[in-house]
């Protein structure tokens, strides 16, 4: 019986981490993206924030905690590898397609599209193991949202 109770409390924790993981992993790219151009500016984390809360499901304060802390984690990191494998390991294809769909946003909450910020939207694409079509789509349909159309 206390085993049962442990294993029980044990895989809650497990995949509460797991799910704290994904969080931060894909919060990590979408402030890398925001930083691409050396400067975060306030309506691109604000897209951050709107997208880790929406596609998160979590509330200000959460969203706020997330981002401190996946800040803190990108500043420390050599690679991004590491961020799109936790979240190649998590996510349905349908699922990275819609956080493309939020780099995206980022990318174009300044109202332009940088060399750059492209290139790594580029690289991130392969990273997260999707197709030049799945890249071409996310981002014609950011665009036409941001153009009001």
């Amino acid at each position: 019986m206390l085993k049962k109770l442990v294993d029980l409390l044990y895989g809650t924790a497990v995949q509460e981490d797991l799910q704290r993981q994904l969080h931060r992993a894909a919060c990590v790219l979408l402030l890398e993206v925001a930083h691409a151009d050396n400067l975060l500016m306030e309506n691109e984390l604000a897209e951050v924030n709107r997208s880790v809360m929406e596609r998160f499901g979590l509330n200000e304060q959460e969203a706020l905690e997330l981002i401190r802390e996946s800040e803190a984690v990108r500043e420390g990191s050599n690679d991004l590898w590491q961020f799109a494998r936790v979240i190649n390991e998590s996510l349905s294809v349908k699922e990275k397609t819609g956080l493309l769909e939020d780099i995206w946003r980022v990318i174009y909450a300044d109202g332009r599209l940088q060399s750059h910020e492209d290139h790594l939207a580029h690289k991130l694409m392969d990273l997260l193991r999707l197709n030049h079509q799945q890249f071409i789509t996310a981002k014609l349909k950011i665009l036409a949202e941001s153009n009001g159309t």
